[in-house]
C-alpha cells in the first residue's frame, strides 16, 4: 500500500512544482510559501477531523512533539528556499536537484537510523546524482 501513496504523492509532487512556478509570477516567495502553508494547514486539520484522527493527540509524547516542531522547521525551511529556486530558476532544473534529497534521505537514515544500505542502493545513489548533475548544470 505504501508504493500507492508514494506513487500518488509523486503526481502531486509534480504538479505542485508546476503551479508554484506558475502562482510565483510578480509576488515574493516567501509570500507565496506561506500562503501555501496556510492552504496545507487547513487541509491537514479537515483530514486529521474527518478520519477521527484528532484522539490520538494524547499519545503524542515530548519526544514526538519535538522531532515534530524540528520536521516542521527542516520542512519550512525548504519551502522556503524551493519556492525562491523555482521563482528564479527553470522548473526542470529546480525540481531535479531538489530530489537530490532522495540520496542524501538514504545517507543520514543510514548514518541516524542505522538503515542498511546494500550495493544496490548504493549504485542507485550514484545514478541520482551523476543524473542530477546532467540534468541541472
Amino acid at each position: 500500500m505504501y508504493l500507492i501513496y508514494a506513487l500518488i504523492s509523486s503526481i502531486f509532487a509534480s504538479l505542485t512544482a508546476i503551479f508554484i512556478k506558475l502562482g510565483l509570477s510578480n509576488i515574493n516567495s516567501n509570500l507565496a510559501t506561506a500562503i501555501r502553508t496556510i492552504i496545507i494547514l487547513i487541509i491537514s486539520w479537515i483530514i486529521v477531523f474527518y478520519t477521527n484522527s484528532f484522539e490520538n493527540i494524547k499519545s503524542i509524547n515530548s519526544k514526538n512533539l519535538i522531532f515534530l516542531i524540528i520536521s516542521g522547521i527542516t520542512t519550512g525551511l525548504s519551502w522556503i528556499f524551493y519556492f525562491k529556486a523555482i521563482q528564479i530558476g527553470e522548473v526542470s532544473k529546480v525540481a531535479v536537484i531538489d530530489k537530490l534529497s532522495i540520496a542524501l534521505t538514504i545517507i543520514l537514515a543510514f548514518i541516524f537510523l542505522k538503515e542498511t544500505i546494500t550495493l544496490k542502493t548504493i549504485i542507485g545513489i550514484i545514478f541520482i546524482i551523476a543524473g542530477t548533475l546532467m540534468i541541472s548544470l
